[in-house]
């Protein structure tokens, strides 16, 4: 033990509880980047790192005000790790933070010092909850990393050992059990990486002992430029192939209902998906699956209680965020900030315009053509049912059409008129070029209903294509996918599998232009001025009757979206 270690507290008190929450969450953000590109699919998407990152955020939000007293302490870990969860790692975290806490809170209870064998005990319980918390559990995820880290943890506590030389047995063992994740998973093997989430939990056991031995903070290694390493299966993600064509949805929210109803619930769903997840009690869930079939994901939970803060996320055409609306998540009505305030109904006959967009191009074509408030956020960063409202009453229209511009927003979109003394309609854009066209049919003078038929019609005239690079190897209906290839994906999934972003684009294009007469090209953050020229000279050779339209988009990750008409 170092000099630091023989003099650190031999028990894990409150204020050094919450050292360790908060270190926990400042180790998570620094290394965010680089879990996120531990990827399960071919497509640039922040995952996991970023899902756990906003899941201790809200834990380290919600200490907040209140004292360094244990069970008070411990009681708001639990409650924000449930309330701020997001994804299925973050889910799985969740539970493991509420297992946790939930042991040194009855040992406070009960007047024990949270020493050695208390807190081999939590690790315990937030191994024990995890793998209660998800439907079919699967080993090579952070399940086994927390399992035999706890392990290790009782077994240094029953032989006598301190707290600092616990939680190292359970450091080095969840190490090795890391280390040892793709011999257990064929997607980590084939990829040649660890499994995601079980690295970003380690990463609470460095926060722990830097707490109380003094131990720097592992440093995050630099990412590289260009495409993102191989992928890795995300916490607890039950793949068995390497390919695409798996279960396309993420269905996450919050559920009311009766304790006596969550294992018949869960029954529901293993029939309609898989990476299940339920997490919670005394009423309130915190719930995550996979699945082809939202409606019955959603369906299921209103048979047992109320659903509320919907998220769904199509696990295909996700993009990662910006970095900036990362360090402050996209709010209601701009790029990043507090969500604009409520005001009162002043204009009850006219109707405005609220966006979902990413890119200071995309946020400036939206505003340009009458948008009045766009809510920022990529498509792995999916605005809440709670933003797109805030964004809705900040109006003083009476009437206000929500533009979701992605598949997996529209069923969130589609929560909000529900919960606004205002009328809502929903014009179910899937991209951001639809978004675009259907503002031509925009009138402020109009009822949302109307706008709602006159801008979808619109929309639907547009075909949407986008170009990116895979991030890991795949299967496709284009063929076969390697690290770094460039995907051209259109209507019908991906069409293009090449090497080079100028091929991708042009056997897209290709596939799609047919009768069209105008192409809009977004350009995005990664894309280059010789590579934007190659498309449009050969647009002009091949298609002299395309029209040609190209503007800054700024949209990060997709360097192209295509919009034909």
């Amino acid at each position: 033990m170092s000099i630091i270690g023989a003099m650190a507290p031999l028990t894990l008190h409150a204020a050094v509880l919450r050292r360790v929450i908060v270190g926990f969450h400042d180790a998570l953000s620094e290394h965010r980047e680089v879990i996120d590109n531990l990827n399960v699919y071919p497509v640039p998407d922040g995952d996991t790192g970023t899902n756990m990152t906003l899941t201790v955020r809200s834990v380290t939000d919600g200490l907040d005000g209140v004292d360094d007293h244990m069970e008070p302490l411990c009681a708001a870990v639990a409650h924000g790790a449930l309330m701020g969860a997001r994804g299925n790692s973050g889910v799985i975290l969740a539970q493991i933070l509420r297992g946790f806490a939930g042991v040194l809170r009855e040992a406070a209870s009960a007047g024990q010092d949270p020493d050695a064998p208390v807190v081999a005990r939590a690790l315990t319980a937030a191994s024990e909850g995890a793998y209660t918390a998800v439907a079919r559990p699967v080993e090579g995820t952070i399940l086994t990393v927390i399992r035999e880290a706890s392990e290790s943890a009782r077994a240094a506590a029953e032989a006598g050992q301190g707290l600092v030389e616990v939680l190292d047995a359970a450091r080095a063992q969840g190490y090795d059990a890391l280390e040892r994740t793709p011999d257990m998973l064929a997607v980590l093997a084939e990829a040649g990486v660890v499994d995601a989430g079980g690295a970003g939990l380690l990463l609470l056991l460095d926060a722990c002992l830097a707490e109380l031995d003094g131990r720097p903070l592992p440093v995050p290694p630099e990412v590289a430029a260009g495409p993102a390493p191989a992928a890795a299966a995300s916490a607890a993600h039950p793949v068995e192939e390497s390919s695409i064509a798996d279960l396309r949805y993420e269905v996450m929210f919050l559920l009311d209902a009766p304790d006596s109803s969550v294992d018949g619930f869960k029954q529901a769903w293993t029939e309609v998906g898989d990476s299940i997840v339920v997490v919670g009690g005394d009423g309130i869930w915190n719930c995550h699956i996979h699945t082809d079939d939202i409606g019955a994901a959603i369906e299921a939970g209103i048979a047992v209680g109320r659903p509320h803060r919907i998220q769904i996320t199509d696990l295909l055409d996700q993009a990662a965020e910006h970095s900036e609306s990362f360090m402050e998540p996209a709010a209601a009505g701009g790029a990043g900030g507090s969500p604009p305030a409520p005001v009162e109904i002043t204009e009850a006959d006219r109707c405005s315009v609220v966006a979902v967009g990413a890119g200071e191009g995309v946020e400036a074509i939206l505003t340009s053509m009458g948008v009045s408030r766009v809510v920022a956020g990529g498509q792995s960063m999916n605005p809440s049912t709670a933003e797109l409202l805030a964004a809705v009453d900040s109006l003083p229209s009476g009437h206000v059409v929500v533009l979701p511009n992605n598949k997996n927003i529209i069923p969130v979109a589609e929560q909000v008129d529900g919960e606004t003394q205002r009328t809502v309609g929903v014009v179910p854009t899937r991209s951001v070029v639809e978004g675009i066209s259907s503002l031509m049919a925009f009138s402020a003078e109009a009822t949302a209903a109307h706008n709602a038929g006159e801008m979808s019609e619109a929309a639907g005239a547009v075909t949407a294509a986008e170009v990116t690079q895979a991030v890991r190897d795949a299967t496709s209906s284009a063929g076969p996918i390697k690290t770094g290839d460039w995907l051209g994906i259109g209507p019908d999934g991906i069409t293009a599998v090449e090497s080079d972003p100028v091929a991708a684009a042009t056997k897209l294009l290709s596939a799609i232009i047919d009768d069209h007469e105008l192409l809009t090209v977004l350009i995005g953050a990664d894309a280059d001025e010789a590579t934007t020229e190659a498309i449009i000279s050969h647009v002009s050779e091949n298609h002299p009757d395309v029209e040609v339209e190209v503007t800054e988009g700024g949209q990060p990750l997709y360097p192209y979206y295509f919009g034909l008409e």
